[in-house]
């Protein structure tokens, strides 16, 4: 099973060559194969060169578009997602705050479970934070409990981006509507509302060592909250128009 791993990219000069060099060795070294998808967006700084001089010289599984725009985080991931060509898809940072050897262990329960999707979780056991920030962890886990309260769920990190969906959910749970941050939250919600499955594997998150987070958590509570109340109202009134189809019973004989 081919694995794409999309990341969106602003001004990320510094932290792509450490980022991409880490996840191409990891993945390389466990003989998975796999494309590296990163969404140049529309950068002010040098990160368009690093990715030709990466893709030329070192990488030989990077691939890389711009995206003309519009711009920002959600934007840059559904641009990736439309072009992606593996069987299964992660979200990853380009500050390395992901962990490469957490996107092994996500590979490997999905081709374990046949799962439809894996999601990471930073704060259930053997999850693990470094140099979180006080307040945005205090927020984190208020957002997060709030998700699980009002869409009665037991799963308790819907807004880490970093998470794993077979190509057939990315279809089922389409389109998508956030152009920011709150894309975080729409992909995983929506998974679960319409039906397709999970397993939560425990993960790791540091902070990043180079530029800047692109997340501004003042302009995002209403994006965050629209994005929530949507998924709510889909679960409980769209009558299963958008749940994920049942295969057929001959489908599921075939042997692997």
């Amino acid at each position: 099973m081919k694995l794409s791993v999309v990341i969106p990219a602003y001004n990320e000069e510094e932290s792509l060559p450490p980022t991409l060099r880490a996840l191409y060795q990891t993945l390389a070294r466990h003989g998975i194969p796999h494309e590296i998808c990163v969404t140049n967006d529309n950068s002010k700084d040098g990160t368009l060169k690093v990715l030709q001089d990466l893709a030329a010289n070192e990488i030989p599984t990077l691939v890389y578009f711009t995206n003309p725009g519009p711009n920002g985080f959600g934007y840059a991931v559904r641009y990736g997602l439309e072009r992606f060509t593996g069987d299964c898809v992660a979200v990853f940072m380009a500050d390395m705050s992901d962990d490469p050897e957490d996107l092994v262990k996500f590979y490997n329960k999905m081709m374990e479970t046949n799962t439809d999707a894996v999601f990471g979780s930073r704060w259930g056991k053997g999850g693990k934070v470094i140099d979180y920030p006080p307040l945005k962890k205090f927020i984190n886990r208020i957002a997060n409990f709030i998700v699980k309260m009002v869409m009665g769920i037991k799963y308790n990190d819907t807004t880490n981006a970093f998470k794993l969906y077979k190509r057939e959910t990315i279809e089922g749970i389409k389109p998508f509507l956030s152009p920011h941050f709150n894309l975080t939250v729409e992909l995983p919600l929506k998974a679960i509302v319409r039906g397709y499955t999970f397993e939560v594997v425990a993960n790791s998150w540091t902070n990043r060592k180079y530029g800047e987070s692109k997340l501004k958590i003042k302009e995002m509570g209403s994006r965050y909250f629209f994005i929530l109340m949507y998924c709510l109202i889909e679960k409980y009134f769209s009558r299963g128009d958008f749940r994920k189809k049942s295969a057929a019973p001959a489908a599921q004989t075939v042997s692997r």
